[in-house]
């Protein structure tokens, strides 16, 4: 045993060095040129509607954002081969998605988790409306809203996006959302079925658990919180949402774009 312990530290030493030694042989590395993050691809066609995770992005009731968030496993400065780094975060940071167990322990045990989304619901033809400035959406928004039968999904834009509230990192609970009889009127006189806001929830602050058990109690509503949806026309567009299957987790980060 004593002397696979030696072997393997050898092994270990071994492609450490022939990696090191590969570096040194190439010699002096050319200068890089800084990489381009972009937010509207395809000449205007395609549109990420999906915030960055940094330090300073927003998390429920903090007024000091996420914080540190990675953390190295591996470095290449320390002298690794790679650089890897590990995540912590809550599943409800950025963009991201709801599931049925957020809210309802019933469904978590009965393995109603992020695995469990319809994947055709949250990708296909969706709707951007501009939301009325002065209020939270409630019953009488949604129908003033006059969003036609047949229609699934909807991304909601609201003065959050005027305010700019996901780039700020303290939490503001004054952020705009559904009230309970808002989410009651969409799922009893819709066909929606996907829900997209511009804040960390689709939920208004004063009723946030009454809202999101409205809205989830079907197990057919999926909820996508926190979008990017400044500079975008509303209109129809067709909608790519894919959280990371993270099986028995209530919710997932996600990546949402649009296409025009």
């Amino acid at each position: 045993m004593k002397l696979f312990h030696i072997f393997s530290l050898l092994l270990c030493i071994s492609a450490f060095s022939l990696a090191t030694g590969r570096r040194l042989a190439a010699g002096p590395v050319a200068p890089v040129p800084p990489a381009e993050h972009r937010e509207v691809y395809a000449d205007g066609r395609l549109f990420d509607i999906t915030h960055k995770v940094s330090k300073d992005t927003p998390t429920w009731d903090s007024k000091e954002g996420l914080g540190q968030f990675l953390s190295p496993l591996a470095s290449i400065k320390n002298g690794s081969a790679v650089n890897a780094a590990e995540v912590k975060m809550s599943v409800h940071t950025a963009t991201h998605v709801d599931s049925p167990a957020h809210v309802f322990d019933n469904y978590a045990d009965a393995g109603y988790d992020v695995d469990s989304l319809d994947l055709e619901v949250l990708n296909g033809p969706a709707l951007l409306v501009d939301v009325p400035r002065d209020n939270n959406i409630t019953a009488d928004v949604m129908m003033s809203l006059n969003i036609p039968k047949g229609v699934r999904r909807v991304l909601f834009r609201t003065a959050n996006t005027d305010r700019h509230l996901m780039f700020k990192k303290e939490f503001d609970s004054s952020y705009t959302g559904f009230m309970k009889d808002g989410a009651k009127w969409l799922v009893e006189n819709t066909d929606i079925k996907l829900v997209g806001l511009d804040y960390l929830s689709v939920a208004a602050y004063a009723e946030a658990l009454d809202t999101h058990l409205e809205f989830l109690a079907n197990r057919e509503t999926i909820l996508v919180e926190g979008l990017k949806l400044d500079n975008i026309l509303p209109g129809l567009y067709t909608l790519h949402c894919l959280p990371v299957r993270l099986v028995g987790a209530d919710g997932s980060p996600t990546r949402c774009i649009l296409l025009k």
